[in-house]
């Protein structure tokens, strides 16, 4: 009797791992508690920090006069190819071997940057349009331009998506405004084995990394999340779901192959087998 338990024991332990193999993912619905409406954290737009490039760009009514004040083209312009990031500005997958022929300034450890003329200008914490308007104050108010327009835009600033999403990798980011579901709809998506509920944020703060848990079946624990709006240099991880970790099985078969099904299926018919054997005595 004791050995009919056993072997009826291991049959229905075959059995239970057959049916959580065959199990669809749980959770792969985003937003599941949405509203018709939802409050959104605060927007936080992109500041400038030490290391970052920025193309500042200065024209007037004068060219000769502006182009006192823009540097040679020199350097290459890392991003090219647009998508559209949904609010009018552009972001672009990282490509270092791209060139636009543009001119960069790339911001020292103390923040500032040494600009044509006006000098040392400490411009960290500021975002692109506080820039602008700074440096074409330097410019009216030292009178050295009377009617400048001034572009900024932050040329290595990026974002990191790695694990299951459909396209991981560095994004450059020209916009200053990107939110975490725009940020995954660029690298296409997360994959069917991705986890909604624990997609994990990796940013620098005060010289450390801190990790900010998001879940996306959730749509008001992302709207207000802190980096529901992300910084240059965030990292994105889709963590994999259980389906996805019990792919690696015994003797290096696939749990979703051919080969390891048919490993099952004789498992069984040989426990089947045993317990007919047992049963007849």
């Amino acid at each position: 009797m004791k050995m009919k338990n056993t072997a009826f024991s291991v049959l229905v332990t075959m059995a239970l791992l057959l049916t959580a193999g065959c199990k669809a993912p749980k959770d792969v619905t985003y937003f599941q508690d949405a509203e018709s409406i939802i409050n959104v954290a605060g927007k936080q737009p992109i500041k400038v920090r030490p290391e970052d490039k920025l193309s500042i760009v200065v024209k007037s009514k004068d060219p000769a006069v502006s182009d006192l004040f823009n540097l040679p083209v020199y350097s290459q312009r890392v991003g090219t190819g647009g998508v559209s990031a949904g609010n009018g500005t552009t972001v672009r997958n990282y490509n270092p071997s791209a060139s636009d022929g543009i001119s960069l300034y790339t911001v020292d450890p103390a923040g500032c940057i040494d600009f044509p003329l006006l000098g040392k200008l400490k411009i960290e914490g500021m975002t692109r349009s506080e820039v602008a308007g700074f440096i074409k104050g330097e410019l009216m108010g030292r009178d050295l331009v009377k009617d400048p327009t001034v572009t900024v835009e932050f040329v290595n600033a990026g974002v990191n998506l790695i694990g299951e999403v459909t396209v991981p990798g560095r994004y450059d980011l020209n916009t200053d405004h990107l939110n975490l579901i725009e940020a995954i709809a660029l690298a296409g998506d997360l994959t069917i084995n991705g986890r909604r509920d624990n997609v994990r944020v990796l940013r620098e703060e005060n010289g450390k990394i801190n990790v900010y848990t998001v879940d996306l079946t959730n749509l008001k624990n992302t709207a207000a999340s802190p980096v529901y709006y992300l910084r240059q240099n965030d990292v994105v991880y889709v963590e994999p779901n259980d389906m996805r970790k019990r792919e690696a099985t015994v003797n290096g078969n696939n749990a979703l192959s051919t080969s390891f099904w048919i490993s099952v299926a004789s498992l069984i018919t040989t426990a089947v087998t045993t317990i007919g054997v047992f049963v007849q005595k």
